[in-house]
């Protein structure tokens, strides 16, 4: 599903998102595939957050334990607050506020994929603020999972070029978007915010 190589060399230059490029990668979304795309952090393996299939399928690919769950992303608050049941007002303020990449544990997730929740029945979503994969999620109209492109255990790949060939043969469609983007991007800030405001701070 990979476009030819001229057609991926004129869209690297522009490093611009591409009709055609994104539509190609709802459509995969919408049949339950898997694609691999550029996040407001590093590179992820996505799908449907609602589709257990394909978020088995991901599981599988990544070669992780079930018990590991996964984040997923959303465009804005509103789609936030229609996949957490009656989140906490201080859960908003920081989702909506935070002004680097922060992914909220929070208690009552809905409608996601059962295998995306914690064992506690928690899920860690967070609000994208990077215009391609907020873009997908906006035309999807759910929330896509974004997990980073390596077989779990080995480094997290920085960069587009330092994705093993085994995570991109496995993905159903690879965007085009970024793939030169050699900018450093880290893993988002992960907090657990309860019923109560309490919170944790999972990861810095």
């Amino acid at each position: 599903m990979t476009p030819p190589s001229g057609a991926i060399h004129s869209q690297m230059i522009e490093n611009k998102i591409q009709e055609s490029d994104i539509q190609s990668a709802i459509e995969c979304l919408r049949s339950g595939g898997v694609i691999l795309y550029p996040t407001d952090t590093v590179w992820g393996l996505g799908c449907d957050a609602t589709n257990s299939s394909a978020v088995k399928r991901i599981f599988d690919i990544k070669q992780r334990a079930n018990a590991k769950s996964m984040i997923s992303l959303v465009a804005d608050i509103n789609m936030l607050c229609r996949y957490v049941d009656n989140p906490p007002e201080v859960a908003l303020q920081l989702a909506e506020l935070a002004v680097t990449p922060t992914t909220i544990v929070y208690d009552h997730p809905l409608g996601l994929a059962p295998e995306l929740l914690a064992p506690d029945g928690s899920a860690g979503i967070r609000i994208t603020s990077e215009e391609f994969s907020r873009e997908l999620c906006r035309r999807l109209r759910r929330p896509v999972v974004s997990t980073s492109a390596n077989i779990s255990g080995e480094p997290t790949p920085r960069f587009f070029n330092e994705i093993s060939q085994d995570i991109i043969s496995a993905a159903d469609y690879t965007t085009l978007y970024r793939r030169d983007d050699c900018s450093e991007h880290q893993a988002s800030t992960v907090i657990k915010i309860s019923d109560d405001g309490t919170f944790a701070i999972l990861r810095k």
